[in-house]
């Protein structure tokens, strides 16, 4: 569904936005501008944990480059250089346009897992207690993408991805104090959670946040602070059943 979120129209994120919480709802989403190494221009942030990247070409030139030391067009000096494991040939760049072209393709036209068990009466109940609490004030369930410049199939499209691609504060506990473009070091990108019910099929295990620290969607939801702050504390709030209900409608989606 990566190509869907990068087909949003830049207007329709930033209608979202709320900077000053000028509806006093105690939630203040803000867009990432962040700079386009290809384009060299300013672009606002759609991926990675801090929105700090703009769109899915430059994140994959970006991990080639930093997440396997991989030199391109755009990343002509390796992750490792100055430090002793560093290679030393004169090989780069090691990956062409064309195959970071390929990449980002594949992470584009990856599909959206369907949900599922949408009849179950404690999934239903679940997504009604979802909205209640606000989680849907960040987790925004419905988008319509525009126009793709590139492929037509990710065009005029009606989604569910539940985030809102903005920035918001999440408090001291989440926490990695290290500011990033214009996202302070509190401050995340709300992670989409569509296809988070099958992450233990996908992946083997359930470890969520930037850092994996919650093993349960329950611990994630308990770790949210700050704007999140009143919604997490009305969820501690609900019964045992009403609790379980909010995880059974995330694990369908």
């Amino acid at each position: 569904g990566l190509g869907l979120l990068e087909a949003i129209p830049e207007a329709a994120i930033l209608a979202k936005a709320d900077e000053t919480d000028s509806d006093k709802d105690g939630i203040s989403g803000k867009p990432n501008y962040v700079w386009h190494k290809i384009q060299a221009t300013p672009m606002l942030g759609r991926f990675g944990w801090k929105a700090n990247q703009p769109d899915l070409l430059q994140q994959t030139y970006d991990a080639f480059n930093g997440d396997m030391g991989i030199t391109s067009r755009f990343n002509s000096v390796e992750s490792s250089a100055g430090q002793p494991q560093h290679d030393g040939l004169n090989d780069d760049p090691e990956v062409s346009d064309e195959e970071v072209k390929a990449a980002t393709f594949y992470t584009q036209s990856l599909a959206v897992p369907a949900r599922r068990n949408t009849k179950d009466v404690t999934v239903i109940q679940g997504r009604k207690l979802f909205n209640e609490l606000n989680c849907k004030g960040c987790h925004v369930a419905k988008w319509q993408t525009g126009r793709h410049p590139e492929y037509s199939f990710l065009s005029n499209q009606t989604i569910y991805p539940y985030t809102d691609l903005l920035l918001h504060d999440l408090g001291k506990d989440l926490a990695d104090n290290r500011p990033d473009f214009l996202a302070t070091g509190s401050e995340w990108r709300t992670a989409p959670l569509w296809g988070i019910g099958l992450r233990r099929l996908v992946t083997g295990f359930t470890n969520f946040l930037h850092d994996g620290r919650a093993r349960s969607l329950q611990e994630a939801i308990l770790w949210h602070g700050g704007e999140a702050q009143f919604a997490k504390n009305a969820y501690t709030r609900l019964s045992k059943n009403d609790r379980e209900a909010v995880i059974s409608f995330l694990e369908s989606l």
